[in-house]
């Protein structure tokens, strides 16, 4: 038979044990809950921004972004750089 001093040190590493493991697990799960709302704020600032830009595309005025037939707005996929650089040749 084991005596008292083996089984208190057998009950102690048991219980340092559980306490161990239920500690790593709440850290783990903490970690896990807080990337996840990370992931999630930064995913609503990606629309939000997006929402913006779409926005300033459509409120933005028609004969802002052409000059003679030339789209001078280098954000839009359409932009033509030669004819850009021929207008403003011709404009000086």
């Amino acid at each position: 038979m084991a005596s008292q001093g083996v089984n208190v040190l057998r009950y102690s590493a048991l219980i340092t044990g559980l306490v161990y493991g239920f500690y790593h697990q709440s850290s783990l799960t903490s970690a896990a809950k807080h990337a996840e709302a990370e992931r999630e704020y930064a995913r609503q600032e990606r629309l939000i921004e997006q929402a913006k830009a779409e926005w300033k595309k459509k409120t933005a005025p028609k004969d802002s972004k052409t000059n003679n037939g030339v789209i001078t707005d280098p954000e839009d996929s359409r932009f033509d750089l030669e004819a850009f650089l021929k207008l403003k040749a011709g404009e000086n």
